[in-house]
Order: structure tokens, then sequence, then C-alpha cells
């Protein structure tokens, strides 16, 4: 079961939902760097659980406790970081009714036609949103030595149950463009309690989501990320393209099931002449004018903001009965899933998709960087 991306920064994530923890090893990261535990533990803050009435009740603190990797100072020694959570609130006889009734929308069936019922089925195992703790961890550490690189990183709910929030600024590259995209990521970072950018969005969205789970159902969304201050060069053609590595990880987060950078799908109705982005001279270096391309251009930076958008399908396990088969008698079935739950993911996974980003982008620049001009 691999569980690991990544090129010169490598990340795996380990555990089960319902284990004596999970965690992550991080490969790869450059010594001497400062790792802030505080800002790291407000990051992890973001992602728990329990923090909104539409989250899941289970109360998890998600205290980070690194165990290799940094010197006594704080800083990066450049042996593996090694960092587990502690799970300390599990309720496994939830799950009883669906040890062998799998859940309509989840992995309980592939697992079991894959392990054959030796999978782990308690809170879903390793294919569990609990493992986007780990993620968070290396994200939140890359997301601080991104900061030192000039590299900022940031993500909102660009939309939930049908409702949408104001669209970043990235697929522009004026001036004024990349200057509101700056204050929209400094909205976002304000502390609120909803990761939309426009208020107003952020409670028809709130509304929404509370009504579908006082019917016991659960709704999806999308997630933007933009990141700034890449420069141009990052990257390379073909399969270890920015792309490519940012998709790898993005898919790895539980409920992803579709991405697109920059205009995205839309360019696939458009003509040339309005897809593609028109270069100028500013401040003495070539730049694009607009950003349909969504900052990367043969997999590789084009200096302008690096932009995507994920979706995420609604959350597989919710209480309204639903059909099923009993895979030992392989006889239909009834299930209504019990438990605790969120009414869904997207809110929770906005830190966690800045995260992979994170972590994606470090290892382009740590792999691929824009190679020097040589005199």
């Amino acid at each position: 079961m691999p569980s690991s991306f990544g090129n010169t920064l490598r990340v795996t994530v380990f555990g089960q939902s319902h284990s004596a923890g999970v965690g992550c090893v991080v490969e790869g990261l450059p010594s001497g760097f400062d790792v802030d535990q505080d800002r790291l533990a407000a990051f992890m803050a973001r992602r728990a659980p329990g923090n909104a009435p539409w989250t899941t009740p289970r109360k998890e603190k998600d205290a980070v406790r690194v165990l290799s990797g940094l010197n006594p100072d704080g800083r990066t020694c450049g042996a593996p970081l090694a960092a587990v959570i502690e799970n300390s609130n599990t309720r496994s006889q939830d799950y009883k009714n669906i040890m062998g009734v799998p859940r309509p929308g989840h992995a309980d069936f592939t697992a079991w036609s894959k392990w054959h019922g030796e999978q782990d089925i308690p809170g879903g195992g390793h294919f569990s949103g609990r493992l986007t703790g780990p993620l968070c961890v290396a994200g939140g550490i890359c997301l601080q030595w991104l900061e030192e690189q000039g590299v900022r990183v940031s993500a909102h709910v660009d939309e939930c149950a049908g409702v949408a929030d104001e669209h970043f600024c990235a697929l522009g590259n004026s001036p004024a463009a990349n200057e509101r995209l700056a204050a929209q990521m400094d909205a976002l970072a304000d502390g609120r309690d909803f990761p939309a950018i426009d208020a107003g969005a952020a409670e028809r969205m709130t509304e929404a989501i509370m009504a579908a789970r006082a019917q016991k159902d659960s709704v999806g969304g999308v997630i933007e990320c933009a990141a700034t201050g890449l420069p141009a060069g990052v990257g390379s053609p073909m399969f270890d393209g920015l792309e490519n590595t940012i998709a790898y990880a993005v898919f790895g987060i539980p409920s992803v099931k579709g991405i697109e950078f920059g205009a995205g799908f839309a360019s696939a109705r458009m003509r040339g002449s309005e897809n593609n982005d028109p270069y100028e001279v500013r401040d003495g270096a070539c730049v694009p004018r607009t950003n349909n391309a969504g900052g990367i251009l043969g997999g590789i930076s084009t200096g302008a903001p690096l932009q995507f958008r994920c979706a995420l399908k609604p959350i597989s396990s919710i209480g309204i009965e639903q059909d099923s088969v009993d895979l030992a008698r392989m006889e239909p079935a009834k299930l209504t899933v019990h438990g605790r739950h969120d009414a869904t993911a997207v809110t929770r996974a906005v830190p966690v998709v800045e995260a992979v980003a994170a972590c994606a982008i470090a290892d382009a620049l740590l792999s691929f960087p824009a190679d020097p001009i040589k005199d």
C-alpha cells in the first residue's frame, strides 16, 4: 500500500482512523530551517475536527509530536522528519453494522475487493480523512519554508452546496489584479471561522450545509488555491511538471474527484486568441499580461500566480437509508450509517489543499529550480 509522494522532498503518511495514531515522515527538508511549532499548531487547528456545527463531533487535539528531524533549537537537521498525532477519541463500535455491508460512495467495497476482508474498516481505516492530519503537518512545515523563499499559498471554499464565493484574482496578472489577489489572501488569513472571501457567501454556504445535515445528508464543493511569488522557470516538462506534481498530491486527499489549472475546462470553449496570455515587458522582465495558463506552461512556472481548483464529492457516510449488499451472504441489504461524520469535507479540506500544494511546490523548487543565468 504505497502512501508516499514527491521526488527530492518526499512525504509518507501512515496510520489509520482508529489506530493508536497517524503520522508522517518528510524526507529532503533543507537543513538549518527553523520550524515554528506555534505556527504549525495554529495551522493544524484549522483542519481539526469538532470546530463547527457541521463537522464531526469527534474531538481530537491533533497535537503534533516530532520524533526526529529537528535539532534541540527547533531547526531541521537534514535527517528525515518524523511526526505523530495520537488518536484519543475513537468509537469503533459505531461501525459494527458496516463490517460486511459497504457504504455506497465509500472505499469500503473496493478495499474489500483488494484485501478480502483483512482491511481496517472502523473509521475508514487508511482511507479516512483522519490521514489528512499528517498531510497538514508536512504541508504546514513546507508553507513556512516557502515563505522564506518568497512564495505564499492560500486557498478558500470557492463553491459549496451550489453557493459560489468570490473568485481569486489569479487569472489576471496585471499589477491591479495581483494587488487584489494579495488582499484576498490577507483577508483569508485573518482568523475567520469559514474559509471564504465573501462573508455573505460564507453565511449562505453555512445555511446550505446545515440544511443538508438536518436532512441527514451531505454536500460537496470546490476549493480554489493560489500560490504567488514563484519565479518563472521552476518545474519540468512531461511527467514531472508542476501540474503533474500538484495533481498527484491533491488526488491523495479523500473526496477529491477533479482538478483544473488556470482557465481549466473553460479553455476548451475558447479560441486561441482568447486563451493565449500575451507577453509584455514589466520592470525589465518578460511577463504574461493575463493568466489563463494558471501560472504554468509546459509543466514550468511562468512567474504569474499559480492557480488551480479541485472538486470534492459529498461525504459518503450519511444517515439516510441506502441500498447495499451483505458481502458474506451476497444478498441485498439496507444500510443506515451511524457514528460521527461531517456534513461536508470542503471546509476542513481547505488547509489540506494548501498543505499538499505547499509540499508539491517545495518539491518542485528543490527538484527542478529555475536554471541560473550564465554570463
